[in-house]
């Protein structure tokens, strides 16, 4: 009869556990890229710098995106692609 190692076993377990915290630390919705937003950035600079947003509503030349999910969000307001209001939740 064989026996399992059981640490070879669990290798598929341990290498998904460590990816999955691995992408999870890896947000980019922190204090210090918020602080490096501006008035008047590009839309395509604010997606170079966050990455691309959870949600994003357009109506009337206006654009509201959400980057991030509840409680750690950043929420950008943009007019032709320019950042004219931005806030964020719990950084």
């Amino acid at each position: 009869m064989k026996h399992r190692n059981p640490i070879r076993s669990r290798w598929p377990l341990l290498i998904s556990c460590l990816a999955l915290v691995g992408l999870m630390g890896c947000s980019k919705v922190t204090r210090e890229n918020y602080d490096k937003l501006k008035m008047g950035m590009d839309y395509a600079e604010v997606v170079q710098l966050l990455g691309d947003p959870e949600t994003c509503e357009a109506a009337i030349g206006m654009k509201s995106c959400t980057w991030g999910k509840d409680p750690k969000t950043i929420k950008i307001q943009l007019i032709a692609d320019k950042v004219i209001l931005f806030e964020s939740h719990g950084l």
